[in-house]
């Protein structure tokens, strides 16, 4: 035991020695790596990777982005940490052919300072958690006469709970334009029609500060800029910095993976299914422990993602509809109505059409069709065993043959089923007679001639 907790904190140690860590001289530039959709994973690693930045005390930060969008709590949480941030945040778009879309569209509009690389793109900014917008006529498609601050109403034909989501995302997204001085109409339009620029364009209209071809180009232009940082103007300066990467680890890893829509209900179903097959089977240890575990791994991950709760309740009464049918057999209504109720609750289970975040389909069909399987195999298996000879128990016992072994005033002693058992009779016995069980009371058999005797 000693040596098991040596070899522990030696391990410990060999991962702290060995973990990724900010210069503490206070003059290196710290680069973290934003690549794919947007996710609670992403919102994690940026989060603890801009505390070890300031606590290391790094001159700036770039984010170097390449996403098509993501999930807007997650977006909004790094907002927020760029926002209340002492330390400067650049974001840049590369390398070549990346692009910032959608969330990566407001990450860009929030952070003190923004770059592209040549050949990246920007925008497409509409919400798309209510499931995308109607298509708009020509007239539609440019708002109204508005005033500069002022944000246009929506299209007529939008919806409410469609033009509260759009007026509400650009309300969002003209108060980063005014909080950084950036191009805030432009904005509005890649929220209202989904404008997209490239890295020149952009550059022209004011939306981004410059273009540069690496981190270090990034670096010497924006020596000498002024930034607001905490409510006050700060001066950087980042020509010649050290460069220090900050890439995601196996926790950022592993998080991305569980918080997977399609990993999160596989880890659900089978943890419903393991502490199912413990409950039949007591003390088989593996399914109920193994279900514990992904259970509350399943859970865990779909309570950081944004579910529909309605569709969660469908999962769950679909699944107790298909397993009462196991137990409940009701000529197939319990198995194809829980068979439905569940894929209608996966259609709808994550409440969002972010790429990436969307629940595949065919898994949903087959792992309906996987447990209408299941329930219709324990149903049949349960009808063959109602037809089968009962071979242990008590009623075991009714219908087994034996031999009388002592007798006298109806009653005696018989050898049956390999054992010797008390035993009484209506009709005249004697020693060496073969019997048949027709009853049994507590621990005394009922016996008859076996030539009389009708087996069960």
């Amino acid at each position: 035991m000693l040596g098991f907790f040596c070899f522990l904190l030696i391990a410990l140690g060999f991962a702290v020695a060995t973990a990724p860590a900010v210069s503490q001289g206070g003059r290196a530039a710290v680069v973290m790596h934003v690549d794919g959709v947007i996710g609670p994973a992403t919102a994690d690693y940026f989060a603890r990777s801009l505390a070890k930045a300031r606590n290391g005390g790094a001159a700036i930060v770039v984010l170097r982005l390449d996403t098509p969008g993501g999930l807007d709590t997650s977006m909004r949480e790094m907002i927020r940490e760029i926002i209340a941030s002492p330390v400067p945040v650049v974001a840049y778009v590369a390398p070549g052919g990346a692009r910032a879309a959608s969330a990566g569209t407001y990450i860009v509009y929030a952070s003190h300072v923004a770059a592209m690389a040549p050949g990246t793109n920007l925008g497409a900014a509409t919400p798309v958690e209510i499931g995308g917008l109607p298509e708009l006529t020509p007239q539609e498609k440019s708002p109204p006469e508005k005033t500069k601050d002022q944000a246009a109403p929506a299209p007529p034909t939008a919806s409410k709970m469609e033009a509260k989501a759009i007026n509400d995302a650009v309300a969002y997204i003209r108060g980063l334009a005014h909080l950084r001085g950036r191009n805030a109409d432009w904005a509005e339009r890649a929220v209202r029609e989904a404008a997209s620029l490239d890295a020149r364009d952009a550059l022209a209209a004011k939306v981004i500060d410059f273009m540069a071809r690496d981190v270090a180009d990034v670096l010497a232009q924006a020596d000498g800029r002024v930034v607001t940082v905490g409510g006050a103007p700060v001066t950087l300066h980042t020509r010649g910095l050290a460069i220090e990467h900050i890439r995601p680890d196996w926790r950022h890893q592993a998080l991305a993976t569980i918080a997977n829509p399609n990993v999160a209900l596989i880890l659900m179903m089978i943890g419903i299914y393991g502490l199912l097959f413990e409950f039949m089977n007591p003390g088989a240890l593996y399914p109920g422990t193994i279900g514990v575990i992904c259970l509350l791994t399943g859970l865990y991950a779909l309570a950081v993602l944004p579910v529909n709760y309605a569709g969660l309740a469908l999962i769950l009464v679909g699944i107790g509809l298909m397993t009462a049918e196991a137990f409940a057999p009701s000529f197939g209504i319990l198995g194809i109505g829980g068979a439905a109720a569940f894929l209608l609750g996966g259609m709808i289970l994550i409440d969002t059409d972010a790429p990436g975040f969307g629940l595949s389909l065919p898994l949903v069909a087959g792992l309906a069709a996987a447990s209408l399987a299941f329930t219709l195999l324990v149903l049949r298996l349960a009808l063959t065993s109602r037809a089968r000879r009962i071979v242990s128990g008590r009623e075991e016992m009714i219908g087994c043959p034996g031999v009388v072994q002592d007798w006298g005033d109806g009653a005696g002693f018989v050898f049956a089923h390999g054992e010797r058992w008390r035993a009484v009779s209506a009709a005249p016995l004697r020693p060496g007679d073969r019997i048949r069980t027709v009853g049994i009371e507590n621990l005394t058999l009922t016996v008859t001639p076996e030539e009389t005797g009708d087996r069960p």
